[in-house]
């Protein structure tokens, strides 16, 4: 029997999908009195019977907790819980641990700053079975303080990252690095589809795509400093070369079924710098 730690904060668990479950026994494991709340109440009856306390409300659920987990599946749902909180939360600290946006990371955290409570949003980089491990990851921004203040509970789940006092901006970092896998992943679709269209073998090509990915990766502190200090040095071209192969691009991905990957803005974007005399920088120039 795990004996409860009377020194660590009350916590609620708002939500016990597969999260919010894997962070209830994670916390039940480590001592904590854990009062959990799920809109289907039958849902928690494996956590309470596994040591959980039921509250029949959002506001019973909150009213004991000094640290209030919303593991819930969207911003509504976030939304729904927290229209139900009248009361002042002064001293306590609500984490949204939801998938949302940074517009609905802003809204929520404006909606708990209301109640005169502290808040963190939470970007989950790990699957439920990780949560617990070494191989997890959580984003937060908002309260500094609270992350602060709540940080050895934080460590129990994940390697907590404090990613800036911007309440949206685990949420950019999280979506962004989602966007950096789709825009690689959706890269190299396009091409393999492209050489397979034109009768070359994948395989063979693939290795040439590996060593072409690997040069976007080893040129990231590069582009890092470059952009740090708003320098855009022309590298292997400049913009006027960039110019001509993105037209060609275009030109190969005009009607293909992944689209064309935004490209036409990309060139708009080149063709307005060349104009301004900036043809001889390099890429970096169009996000300066």
């Amino acid at each position: 029997m795990v004996e409860v730690d009377k020194s660590a904060p009350r916590v609620a668990i708002l939500g016990t999908g597969a999260i919010g479950s894997a962070v209830v026994h994670r916390l039940l494991r480590g001592g904590y009195d854990v009062t959990v709340w799920n809109r289907t109440e039958s849902r928690a009856t494996e956590l309470v019977a596994a040591g959980a306390l039921p509250a029949r409300s959002v506001r019973e659920a909150v009213s004991s907790s000094t640290l209030i987990f919303l593991t819930l599946k969207d911003y509504a749902a976030v939304e729904q819980c927290l229209t139900q909180l009248d009361r002042d939360l002064s001293g306590q600290t609500i984490v949204g641990m939801y998938t949302g946006t940074p517009g609905e990371a802003w809204s929520a955290a404006q909606r708990v700053t209301r109640l005169e409570a502290q808040y963190l949003d939470a970007g989950i980089q790990a699957s439920p079975e990780m949560i617990g491990t070494d191989a997890a990851t959580i984003l937060y921004s908002g309260s500094r303080h609270a992350f602060e203040q709540h940080r050895t509970t934080l460590e129990l789940l994940s390697r907590p990252r404090f990613v800036g006092e911007a309440p949206e901006a685990a949420a950019v970092w999280d979506l962004a690095l989602f966007g950096l896998w789709y825009d690689a992943q959706l890269g190299l679709l396009r091409a393999l589809d492209a050489a397979r269209d034109a009768g070359i073998d994948v395989l063979d090509f693939s290795h040439t795509a590996s060593t072409q990915l690997g040069h976007v990766v080893a040129g990231l502190s590069a582009t890092v400093s470059e952009m740090e200090r708003a320098t855009c040095p022309p590298g292997p071209a400049d913009l006027t070369e960039h110019l001509t192969v993105v037209r060609h691009l275009i030109d190969l991905r005009v009607g293909r079924r992944l689209g064309d990957g935004g490209l036409p803005e990309v060139a708009a974007r080149i063709e307005a710098l060349i104009a301004d005399g900036r043809g001889g920088e390099g890429l970096t120039a169009t996000v300066g």
